[in-house]
C-alpha cells in the first residue's frame, strides 16, 4: 500500500489565545510537535500545513512541512476544519496521488509518533473508511439536563449495578484522524462509512484551547517525552 499525506490545519487567528499554532510549547511552537511526528512516520509521505498565515509557514517549511495557502473566506473563525481539508486534498492532488489522508490537530500535541504509525495500521487492517483516536471511559457516571430534569446518560442510576458490569464509552480526542478520500467527498465529513478507532492513553486527550490548558499538556508532554528516551 501507498503511502499517506498528512494534514494539519492551523489558521492564524484565535480567539482564545492570540497566535495559538505557535506558541512556545515545551520549547518549540506548538505547531511544530505534529509535523515532527508525523516526519518520523514510514509510511507518511508528505506533511501539509494549511494556513492563511505567514509565520506559520515560515515555522512549517523550518520544520519540513509543505504549505497550503488557505483563502480567506475559509480562513475565519466559523469556518470548518472539513472547509480546510477539502481545500487541502485538492491542493495535495496537484502535488501526489493518494487514496487516504491523516489529518492532525495541532493543539492536540500530546501523541507519540508511533501513535500516528499505529493508527495507520489499525485503518488499514480494520478496512476501515475512516477512524478515529479514543481513550476509553471506565466507570464514568454521566448526567445530562433533559427538559425535566437531570437524567443519568452513562448508567441508570435507579440501578447502578457493579462497576465492571457497566459498558465502556469512547472519548473522541481528537488527536488523530485518517479517512479515505473517497468517504470525505461523499460525506463532506472527516468520519463516515466503516468507523474504526484507535486507543490512547486518556491523559493523550487533553488539548490547548485555553491559557488554563497550556500547563496541563506541558506537564503531560514532558512525561511523554521522557518515556520516549527511554524506550
Amino acid at each position: 500500500m501507498g503511502r499517506i499525506p498528512v494534514v494539519i490545519p492551523a489558521r492564524s487567528g484565535s480567539k482564545g489565545i492570540p497566535h495559538k499554532n505557535i506558541i512556545d510549547f515545551c520549547g518549540k511552537p506548538l505547531l511544530a510537535w505534529s509535523i515532527l511526528q508525523s516526519v518520523r512516520c514510514h509510511t507518511v509521505s508528505n506533511v501539509y500545513i494549511s494556513t492563511d498565515g505567514e509565520e506559520i509557514a515560515h515555522i512549517a517549511k523550518e520544520y519540513g512541512a509543505k504549505v497550503i495557502y488557505r483563502p480567506p473566506e475559509i480562513s475565519s473563525d466559523t469556518s470548518s476544519s472539513e472547509e480546510a481539508l477539502e481545500h487541502a486534498i485538492g491542493e495535495m492532488e496537484k502535488e501526489e496521488e493518494f487514496d487516504s489522508v491523516i489529518f492532525l490537530q495541532a493543539t492536540s500535541p500530546l501523541r507519540r509518533w508511533y501513535d500516528v504509525e499505529a493508527a495507520i495500521q489499525e485503518y488499514r487492517n480494520g478496512g476501515y473508511d475512516s477512524l478515529f483516536s479514543m481513550a476509553t471511559l471506565e466507570d464514568y457516571c454521566l448526567w445530562r439536563k433533559e427538559e425535566h430534569g437531570l437524567q443519568s446518560f452513562s448508567y441508570d442510576y435507579r440501578n447502578r449495578g457493579r462497576r465492571q458490569d457497566r459498558e465502556p464509552l469512547f472519548l473522541e480526542n481528537g488527536s488523530i484522524y485518517i479517512f479515505s478520500k473517497e468517504i470525505f467527498r461523499q460525506c463532506h465529513n472527516r468520519l463516515g462509512g466503516k468507523i474504526g478507532m484507535y486507543a490512547m492513553p486518556f491523559e493523550y486527550s487533553y488539548e490547548i484551547d485555553s491559557a488554563e490548558d497550556i500547563p496541563v499538556c506541558e506537564y503531560f508532554m514532558k512525561k511523554l517525552l521522557e518515556e520516549e528516551k527511554e524506550q
